[in-house]
């Protein structure tokens, strides 16, 4: 594909760099991956629906955490594994602008669904006796609402920004489409697509880390406080898992966003935005699901019907 092509309704994505001997290796490893993030996370989504005891605050924003990995990796890995085993690596560009506002908004609900668990958290463990009027159901609704409208609404004005540009090029340079990819494509001044963007992203992290760090600096007060050892341990086993997977999102979110800015290490951003979508959804329903006493008891009976039904 001829990189002066002015406009071309077809664009090319440059993939992974994958030597020719590791490429089914790569593809089958990609592939077991998602097959295991769309077990996962689908069983912990139907679980929650079926079961009427899980509906409740708490299990409503695990279903939401994990109908977001399985949207972020379906928009992301069938198309990565496609175009590591085939040739012919283009994609029209309504479709590549598509899965771009997806992936984006995946990555955007990451952040402002773990600002809300780390406020359930907050709330369950410093005002155990208000949880239930502070957290209901109504509640959680209106956050998770909130935060996935926000997040649509600022990616549709980040995406409309670019689209609005004319293109001189036509390689996506990154492993699947996303708004930076995009607007690298014009040859127009992208002084306001970087601006808003970086301001967008700010605003996001910036948010993101300052509810993470106040929520969780009133847990270990709490828990100082408090001086019992059986709450502190539960405190600790929840907040733990929860900071350590927000720790991996946060640093391979900070890696996508400096090396798309600065043309070195290409290979480094794209395994960021992969390890960025598959680790959280990989480890979400193990920390969430079978750390929780409820899900992983209901894991439990269901696998063990399934093997008295087979004996």
């Amino acid at each position: 594909m001829n990189n002066l092509t002015y406009n071309s309704p077809i664009l090319v994505i440059e993939g992974l760099d994958v030597p020719h001997r590791f490429i089914y290796p790569v593809f089958v490893l990609l592939l077991v991956t998602y097959l295991i993030i769309l077990i996962t996370n689908i069983g912990v989504m139907l679980l929650i629906v079926m079961d009427r005891s899980l509906q409740q605050p708490m299990y409503l924003l695990f279903f939401s955490l994990s109908f977001n990995d399985v949207l972020g990796n379906t928009v992301v890995l069938p198309r990565l594994m496609f175009d590591i085993v085939s040739t012919d690596r283009s994609i029209s560009y309504s479709l590549c602008v598509s899965q771009a506002f997806f992936s984006h908004t995946y990555a955007a609900s990451c952040h402002t669904v773990m600002m809300i668990m780390a406020f359930d958290r907050y709330v369950a463990i410093c005002h155990p006796l208000r949880y239930t009027s502070i957290m209901s159901p109504a509640m959680v609704a209106k956050l998770t609402a909130s935060a996935w409208s926000t997040s649509i609404t600022l990616l549709s004005i980040l995406l409309g920004l670019t689209v609005r540009l004319s293109r001189c090029r036509s390689v996506i340079l990154n492993a699947y489409c996303d708004n930076a990819s995009l607007f690298k494509l014009s040859c127009e001044d992208v002084s306001i697509n970087n601006i808003y963007g970086l301001t967008f992203s700010a605003v996001l992290l910036s948010s993101s880390i300052g509810n993470v760090t106040f929520t969780y600096f009133r847990i270990l007060v709490s828990c100082v406080s408090k001086k019992n050892k059986e709450v502190n341990r539960k405190a600790v086993q929840t907040c733990t898992t929860h900071l350590a997977l927000y720790l991996i999102m946060l640093w391979c979110a900070f890696l996508i966003i400096i090396l798309h800015r600065f043309q070195i290490h290409n290979s480094y951003r794209k395994m960021a935005a992969l390890l960025f979508h598959i680790i959280p959804a990989n480890m979400n329903p193990v920390i969430y699901a079978l750390q929780t006493k409820e899900l992983k008891t209901k894991i439990v009976q269901i696998l063990h019907s399934k093997v008295n039904q087979l004996q």
